[in-house]
């Protein structure tokens, strides 16, 4: 039989007991997290949010106590009353925050007990389906609930930081039109509207820029949102933005520094860093340097341009590429020329292949001599060339990609050097290096789909300089846009909007939806512009990414209480599910079970 609280109130949390509690009388309550039984003396460790502490129940406790002490196991939920001591001398545990005190049990009332878990609470090493389908184990686990109680102070100070500067927090819908331009959405069908269905939002934008019409002048919310995309370790079916909109400002400096501040008090109130001033970098040095509009700045091996050089050098591949008015790229991986097997490098040319690279080539110097794919190939004047250009010493070795196309060149580039610095633990720890990337282009073009699409959304605004350009030179136009980047990650972006429906018109029709797709899509919105729109702009953080980067993990898993996995199923609830035959008909809607 289980105990009763029966009014009995916890007096402090387990992990808060220090030396000033000696001599007074607490009461705890928690988990069983260990167990020692000594016969005459039984030790215990008792868990909860804040910590550990040992209880000692010895040979004064009464008998009926003892026996319950006795009955206890991993897991059990339980309550202790009893009397705070300082440790004797080697008894001391340093590894526990409570590790100078113990409380002398006196009471015991065993609250729940447990079956034993299917894995030890804690165990790291535990595999993570099995840990996920146990979320509820999972979550008593210290790492995850520090991970969390994280998530909510940073909340707490974003809340704090916008109240300061005049936002106000508003909800936006979750059920609302389907606004198919991007990801996919996830479909919510109406029981009372038949064959119609609600989309679950991807992002408040259009809401948003609503609430700016609407005179609310400046907005934030920290939003659920959804978008149904393949997953990866940063990415969730349901994820978390830190959303804000401002009027009256068309000046992407006015919305950068808002979202700086932020991001500044965060880091200094979460970890005490402060991160200082955010340099700027425009989207076509970040690619041209890095491969990427989002570079990891915390590590060198920057892209470099080896065309100049390799120009008529005796290299078919080189000499091909670069008569196609192609591109001939590398990076150095300084030091490690040695390190890197015939198999190792094998693996790479694989790597880069993913990236649509067709090969790879390199050229080292190790102490026993050249080590080069194409060496062989090169007149000693064209080595020396190379290696002068590089700035190639013993020990280095460069790595190369030629193709016609340059996104194919740079990005295999970027994700190249990426790899080779986590392979070579080149990464300095608890370092943040923060930029803004900046001029955008404002379209990309879609092979799939043989026209231009926005390449953020139809809602950015062009630079003022490249309206005259947006129909008859698309790829020329640049936008009003930023992300932030911190590690590698985009942890936050946006754009001053349009807020001229002219313009509004112009962008909609160089993507090349038709008047009806229009008015189909977005006609709500696109005639609230009919009613007098202030210039407006915004941003939105992912706070998933954000909790990723301050708690020092790679897996966004780790930061929500509940995810999803690779197929954005949950282990835990087993959804998605069927549902019973009644609940399909009442929404009118049939199933084709797939063969």
């Amino acid at each position: 039989m289980t105990d009763i609280l029966g009014g009995q109130k916890r007096t402090v949390y387990c992990g808060l007991v220090d030396k000033s509690f000696v001599g007074q009388q607490i009461s705890v309550m928690g988990w069983v997290n260990r167990r020692r039984d000594l016969g005459s003396l039984i030790f215990l460790q008792v868990r909860d949010r804040t910590g550990l502490l040992q209880v000692v129940f010895d040979d004064a406790v009464e008998k009926d106590v003892a026996e319950k002490a006795s009955q206890l196991k991993l897991e059990y939920v339980i309550a202790v009353t009893g009397t705070v001591r300082m440790r004797t001398e080697g008894n001391v545990n340093p590894d526990m925050k409570t590790g100078e005190v113990e409380l002398v049990g006196e009471q015991l009332k065993i609250l729940s007990i447990a079956d034993t878990p299917p894995f030890s609470i804690g165990d790291e090493k535990a595999g993570e389906m099995l840990r996920l389908k146990y979320r509820y184990l999972d979550l008593r686990r210290e790492s995850l609930q520090n991970n969390l109680i994280t998530r909510s102070k940073i909340c707490h100070v974003v809340r704090n930081y916008f109240d300061e500067n005049g936002f106000i927090e508003v909800e936006t819908p979750f059920l609302g039109k389907s606004t198919p331009e991007g990801a996919r959405d996830y479909l919510v069908p109406s029981r009372v509207h038949p064959g119609d269905f609600y989309a679950l939002p991807q992002s408040p934008q259009m809401y948003k820029q609503l609430l700016m019409i609407g005179g609310i002048d400046r907005y934030y919310q920290i939003a659920k949102c959804f978008r149904d995309e393949d997953l990866r370790a940063n990415r969730q079916p349901e994820f978390t933005q830190i959303d804000l909109e401002m009027s009256f400002v068309d000046n992407e400096e006015d919305v950068m520094s808002i979202a700086e501040g932020m991001v500044k008090r965060v880091f200094s109130e979460i970890k005490g860093v402060d991160l200082g001033d955010f340099p700027k970098m425009t989207y076509s040095v970040a690619m041209e340097k890095y491969g990427s509009d989002k570079p990891d700045l915390r590590f060198g091996m920057e892209i470099c341009e080896i065309g100049n050089v390799m120009k008529d050098s005796g290299f078919v591949v080189f000499d091909n590429c670069l008569n196609a008015n192609g591109f001939v790229k590398g990076i150095v991986l300084k030091g490690h020329a040695s390190d890197l097997s015939r198999k190792d490098l094998d693996k790479l040319v694989e790597f880069v292949k993913t990236y649509k690279a067709k090969g790879l080539a390199w050229y080292g110097l190790t102490q026993d001599g050249v080590k080069s794919s194409f060496a062989k190939n090169l007149s000693q004047e064209k080595q020396d060339a190379l290696v002068a250009h590089l700035g190639l010493e013993v020990g280095d070795i460069a790595l190369i990609v030629a193709d016609t196309n340059y996104e194919t060149t740079v990005v295999s580039l970027g994700a190249l050097r990426c790899e080779l610095a986590s392979k070579f633990n080149l990464i300095p720890k608890d370092t943040y290096a923060v930029t803004w990337i900046v001029d955008f282009p404002l379209f990309e073009y879609s092979e799939e789909e043989s026209r231009w699409t926005a390449k953020h959304h139809p809602f950015t605004s062009p630079k003022n300089e490249d309206l005259p350009y947006i129909k008859s030179e698309p790829g020329r136009c640049r936008a009003k846009a930023y992300d932030l980047v911190i590690n590698g990650d985009e942890m936050g972006g946006g754009s001053m909007r349009i807020y001229n429906r002219d313009v509004q018109k112009l962008m909609f029709e160089a993507i090349g939806l038709s008047d009806e797709q229009i008015n189909d899509r977005f006609g709500f919105f696109v005639n609230a512009f009919n009613y007098g729109t202030p210039p407006h702009g915004g941003l939105s953080f992912g706070l998933d990414r954000l909790v990723m980067v301050l708690c020092g993990t790679d897996n966004i898993k780790e930061t929500i209480a509940f995810p999803k996995i690779q197929n954005a199923s949950c282990l835990m609830c087993g959804a998605p599910a069927d549902v019973d035959q009644k609940q399909l008909d009442d929404l009118a809607i049939g199933i084709i079970k797939n063969d």
